[in-house]
């Protein structure tokens, strides 16, 4: 048996980034000999097993054949004889497909440490176009990696992959999962960009306005998904949103805040040409007051629109102004129960008339 660490944590280990997840292939081992050795395993397609102390994965060396289409079309092989290069092999990048010993010394047979100093972006073998969430893969790290390259025989495959319609067969979830990552990349318009040039984002999702910059910014910004969801989808209707959001079955919170932002950007962004009832109109169907955080979260989407940071100011003073107003006090206050609400609204309006 013997171990080696493999993939993204030894390629990122040669560009000097921080470790991230670890993962491990076994050559010349079996599945008895794992469970003999304490490892748990919980691979469901192909021996995949947790370290006893670590609990890290560990994955017997295996090799795959394409048997159907989309993300699932594979059958595998694992076996003693199959060998490290053969593991390697069925990798998408070749700055994917390196490994390391115990000792520390690296094994690439496909070039991944030549394409690391080139900054290029470029698949192990023909065997990339068997599975179309590569092309995701590879969106995702352009946007990641946004220094690098994608080669241009890796550009014409993807391209000669939608063309055969591999694309459409990717189920949702496993599509936004990789998109969601690309949007919390470093530059996430970097991969929407690949996406197009390949063609896959026709077969992907519909059609996104994108004004570009904005994407971007929110990485800039430092901004959580939900928020960098709702200004990808900040210029389409509330219709075009739903279609997304049940296309590429978005959580809730991304598109919920997708939506808000989308029906109230306009009132959002010029609150001075609101009234004090129209302000507070907008803050209710915002809901921000029930829902103060995600208010917040709305309102840091603003600045990437355009909008002074005053504005974002002026809403959170709104909003405290709003919340302030003692309901509690008003309601005992009030005889007839019917005249509560109204009073509350009238003292609400009044708090954020006194802001002016």
């Amino acid at each position: 048996m013997k171990i080696y660490m493999v993939g993204g944590a030894v390629r990122d280990r040669l560009l000097g980034l921080p470790p991230g997840d670890r993962d491990y292939v076994v050559v010349g081992s079996s599945p008895d000999e794992m469970l003999a050795a304490g490892y748990t395993p919980v691979g469901k397609d192909f021996p995949v097993f947790l370290h006893p102390k670590t609990h890290e994965e560990y994955a017997l060396a295996r090799t795959e054949r394409k048997t159907g289409h989309g993300y699932h079309g594979f059958s595998f092989h694992a076996a003693p004889e199959v060998t490290l290069k053969e593991d390697l092999a069925r990798r998408d990048l070749t700055i994917n497909a390196m490994a390391e010993d115990a000792e520390g010394r690296v094994i690439d047979p496909y070039g991944g440490q030549q394409d690391l100093q080139a900054k290029v972006l470029r698949h192990v073998s023909p065997a990339f176009a068997e599975d179309p969430v590569r092309i995701l893969r590879l969106a995702r790290f352009a946007a990641r990696f946004p220094q690098f390259s994608v080669a241009p025989e890796t550009q014409a495959l993807m391209q000669q992959m939608v063309r055969a319609g591999e694309v459409r067969h990717l189920v949702a979830e496993r599509v936004w999962q990789e998109l969601s990552r690309g949007l919390m990349a470093e530059q996430p318009e970097r991969m929407f960009a690949e996406l197009d040039a390949s063609a896959a984002s026709t077969d992907l999702y519909p059609p996104i306005p994108v004004v570009a910059g904005r994407l971007n910014a929110t990485a800039d910004a430092g901004l959580p998904l939900a928020a960098r969801v709702a200004i990808w989808l900040a210029d389409c209707s509330p219709e075009q949103v739903s279609e997304v959001a049940s296309h590429l079955r978005l959580p809730t919170d991304c598109r919920d805040l997708a939506l808000l932002l989308v029906r109230h950007k306009i009132a959002l962004l010029q609150p001075d040409a609101l009234s004090a009832e129209n302000q507070l109109d907008t803050l209710e169907r915002c809901d921000g007051l029930r829902r103060a955080d995600r208010f917040k979260l709305l309102l840091s989407t603003l600045p990437i629109l355009g909008a002074a940071p005053d504005i974002v100011t002026q809403w959170a003073k709104i909003q405290a102004a709003a919340a302030d107003v003692d309901a509690g006090a008003i309601a005992l206050a009030v005889r007839t129960q019917e005249h509560i609400a109204t009073r509350i609204r009238d003292a609400r309006i009044e708090a954020i008339r006194n802001l002016s």
